[in-house]
């Protein structure tokens, strides 16, 4: 890529889905993480063979999209299964000999409803990322040559850790490719490398794990946390996730 700066395009970090409204996102890639564990399970289903995954906000329209399409119902809400779906959000619920071939319909707490966000401001590409999905997101971001939005699911509209550090460890590959004037950008990369050699120790501190460990997902975790063991790019087009690998 070209090395001048004025050539390159932009990359900016939203750190919680309230502060969207805030960013000019019509020609952008936008990234839309929720590391545990919608982007996660989503990398992770679509790795294992799922034909196309459809994320929808509410579960009401999860359990209508679903009979419409025959597809499997998924979601939670405060980490527990919806009444009324079949399935929750763990990525070890979506193994290949129960996946492949398969249309997942999905609605979670934080990040389908940021995926739609998006879409509604314009979004000119969206796709979903994380720590399973590293690898697959970087090079994508890198050919596309396009500006990026890293955007950060949190907790209901509030700010997360865990989100973050994935936008910094994309950011950490992928700098050098764009021009970065945005302190949550920043942020969001000194808070990965200050903690990237002992992440499992660290992520074990963030409220989020307490909040889900207290259901028993402390393995669903830190499968969220390993690096490209999902190596998929969730990409959306004409309303579904498909893998563009």
């Amino acid at each position: 890529m070209n090395s001048d700066p004025k050539t390159k395009p932009s990359l900016h970090t939203v750190l919680t889905p309230q502060l969207l409204d805030l960013y000019e996102i019509n020609d952008s890639i936008v990234v839309i993480i929720d590391v545990f564990r919608a982007t996660s399970t989503m990398a992770t289903a679509l790795y294992n063979g799922a034909t196309k995954i459809i994320p929808v906000d509410s579960a009401e329209a999860c359990i209508e999209m679903g009979k419409a399409t025959g597809g499997i119902t998924a979601g939670e809400r405060d980490g527990k299964i919806i009444p009324g779906l079949s399935y929750g959000n763990s990525p070890s619920e979506y193994p290949k000999d129960f996946i492949q071939n398969k249309t997942l319909v999905i609605t979670t707490t934080n990040g389908t409803k940021l995926l739609h966000m998006a879409l509604r401001n314009g979004a000119k590409e969206v796709i979903t990322g994380s720590f399973p999905n590293l690898s697959q997101v970087v090079a994508y971001l890198k050919a596309q040559n396009k500006p990026v939005i890293l955007g950060c699911s949190g907790w209901k509209n509030r700010f997360n850790i865990e989100d973050t550090l994935f936008a910094g460890a994309v950011i950490e590959e992928i700098k050098d490719h764009f021009t970065i004037h945005c302190d949550s950008s920043f942020m969001a990369n000194q808070l990965y490398n200050q903690h990237k050699n002992n992440m499992t120790e660290y992520i074990k501190t963030v409220t989020h794990w307490h909040r889900l460990a207290a259901y028993g997902l402390e393995l669903d975790m830190l499968y969220c946390i390993s690096k490209d063991i999902a190596p998929s790019l969730p990409i959306f087009k004409d309303g579904a996730l498909i893998n563009g690998v």
